[in-house]
């Protein structure tokens, strides 16, 4: 499924119940929560992780796990904050999507 335009919003939902955890637990987090769904490949997710950190939504710090080292990811204030708005636009989205489509476009043609 395309996660593109979405992502942050859902890489923030997940570091929001999880608290801090390394970007692995993240793309995991991510294929269980939506039943594979979002199986988002490394290569997507550390970039997304990254730009959030720059933009002050996320902080990331190295932690010395056996046998090697690895970086751990959590939501600042700002991405607590910029995740509760990007849930009520979301929340906004779905609900204009499902009013244009109708109550019909839950069911399945006969």
């Amino acid at each position: 499924m395309d996660v593109r335009g979405h992502l942050d919003l859902l890489l923030l939902a997940v570091l929001a119940d999880a608290g801090p955890v390394h970007g692995y637990a993240v793309i995991t987090a991510l294929r269980d929560r939506s039943d594979g769904a979002f199986d988002v490949p490394e290569g997507t997710v550390y970039p997304a992780l990254h730009r959030l950190e720059r933009a002050g939504l996320v902080v990331s710090r190295w932690e010395q796990a056996a046998p090697r080292r690895r970086r751990v990811y959590e939501l600042t204030r700002e991405g607590r904050e910029a995740r509760v708005a990007k849930q009520s636009e979301w929340r906004r989205f779905v609900d204009g999507v499902q009013a244009v489509l109708g109550p019909a476009a839950t069911q399945v043609p006969a």
